[in-house]
C-alpha cells in the first residue's frame, strides 16, 4: 500500500488535514481553502479581478457600516456586521481568518454554555435574581401601594 491510498482510506495521516495541490496542507473539516471565490473568468483578468475586489469591499463596507449603526438602534446589529464580514470573506483572506476565529470562539462558548455545571450556576443566578427582584417589588408595594413612581405626585 502506498501513502496516497492510506490517506484516502484513513489509515495514515491526520483526519483533519490533507495535502492539497502543490504540497500545501489544507483543512478538510468544514473549512474551505483560503482565497478568492470569484468566478474563474474574473480571476483570469487582473483588472477585472481588482475591480471585483473593490466592489466586494465597498458592498461589505456598506453592510458593516449599517450593522454598526444598528448597534445602538433597534435591529440585528451584530448579525449584519457578521454578514458584511461574510461578504468580505468571499474575496479577502483576512476576513476569512476572522470569520474562522469567530466561528471557533462561538462554538467554544456554546459548548461551555451546555456544560451542566455552568447551566446549574446560571440557573442558580437567575433564581437568585428573580427572588431579589420579587422581594424588592414586595417591599415597594407594602410601603407605597400599587402606585407607579411616575404618577406619585401626592
Amino acid at each position: 500500500m502506498n501513502a496516497e491510498s492510506d490517506e484516502r482510506g484513513g489509515v495514515a495521516g491526520s483526519a483533519a488535514e490533507t495535502p492539497a495541490a502543490g504540497g500545501v496542507t489544507r483543512r478538510t473539516d468544514d473549512e474551505r481553502p483560503l482565497g478568492s471565490r470569484a468566478p474563474a473568468f474574473v480571476k483570469a483578468r487582473r483588472p477585472l479581478h481588482l475591480s471585483w475586489q473593490v466592489g466586494v469591499f465597498l458592498i461589505g463596507l456598506a453592510v458593516v457600516a449599517v450593522g454598526v449603526v444598528m448597534l445602538p438602534l433597534p435591529g440585528p446589529g451584530w448579525f449584519v456586521i457578521f454578514a458584511g464580514m461574510a461578504i468580505w470573506a468571499t474575496e479577502f483572506v483576512w476576513a476569512q481568518l476572522v470569520l474562522r476565529w469567530t466561528k471557533r470562539k462561538v462554538t467554544e462558548a456554546a459548548q461551555r454554555a451546555l456544560d451542566p455545571r455552568v447551566r446549574r450556576r446560571n440557573l442558580a443566578l437567575t433564581v437568585a435574581g428573580l427572588v431579589i427582584a420579587g422581594v424588592l417589588i414586595g417591599v415597594y408595594i407594602w410601603k407605597f401601594g400599587l402606585v407607579v413612581p411616575w404618577k406619585a405626585d401626592q
